[in-house]
């Protein structure tokens, strides 16, 4: 067996978090250092053409967001479900907005203190890391936002140590089959949904459901982190 051969069966046997690349930095460019004086970015996340935001409120309901909850919007953006999750978890609830991109956690701090919803927090966050306290969220939500991690081993085990056992990690992304889907997801999600499935529960996640019948461009994953026993 040649060295090609043999590397090419090592890689094989490799754990799937061993094995991911990652989006890669130059998708998220424009996403670090966005420019919001202009309209482009609500047009661009909170249009009616656009799947999530249209059925955004089934979304909150399959969430499964309560009153007293602390969940983690994670790449909250703007902050259109970063708000409707601050008013379903009510005043004894908390919702961090989580985002890589300081004039998006300003955006979304603006954003509350207008909509007066006291219970939203900003957190800056890393490429590796969601820069959340451990055990510290019962859910965490990430919509439209995997495909861009850089890192996703890093960045899921943050996130799996920032739940609390037995908490929720909700994933909508984008179905990427070929054949299928547009030109635009083919090009820019860089897995479909059985590699980031894997990829999480490699992570330590344990897949309990899937919401299917209302989005036909995305798919709606549920994951929990194992209770302690």
């Amino acid at each position: 067996m040649n060295r090609f051969c043999a590397f090419l069966l090592l890689l094989a046997t490799l754990p799937v978090s061993a094995q991911e690349t990652g989006a890669k930095p130059s998708l998220n460019e424009k996403f670090r250092d966005p420019n919001l004086k202009t309209e482009e970015w609500s047009q661009k996340f909170e249009t009616e053409s656009r799947e999530i935001f249209h059925h955004r409120e089934a979304i909150l309901k399959a969430a499964g967001i309560k009153p007293g909850m602390t969940v983690a919007d994670i790449g909250a953006g703007t902050g259109i479900f970063t708000i409707p999750f601050a008013r379903a978890t009510g005043p004894e609830g908390k919702v961090y907005a989580v985002e890589i991109a300081p004039k998006f956690i300003e955006y979304i701090k603006q954003r509350a203190e207008k909509e007066q919803v006291p219970n939203v927090h900003t957190v800056l966050c890393t490429d590796r890391s969601v820069e959340l306290t451990e055990a510290s969220i019962d859910l965490a939500f990430i919509c439209d936002v995997y495909h861009h991690f850089e890192h996703p081993a890093d960045s899921l085990q943050s996130l799996y140590k920032a739940l609390k056992p037995g908490g929720t990690l909700v994933l909508i992304d984008f179905i990427r089959i070929e054949g299928r889907s547009s030109a635009f997801v083919m090009g820019h999600v860089r897995a479909g949904q059985e590699v980031f499935e894997k990829e999480i529960t490699a992570a330590g996640f344990v897949k309990t459901g899937e919401e299917k019948g209302f989005l036909l461009e995305n798919y709606f994953v549920r994951f929990q982190k194992p209770a302690a026993k």
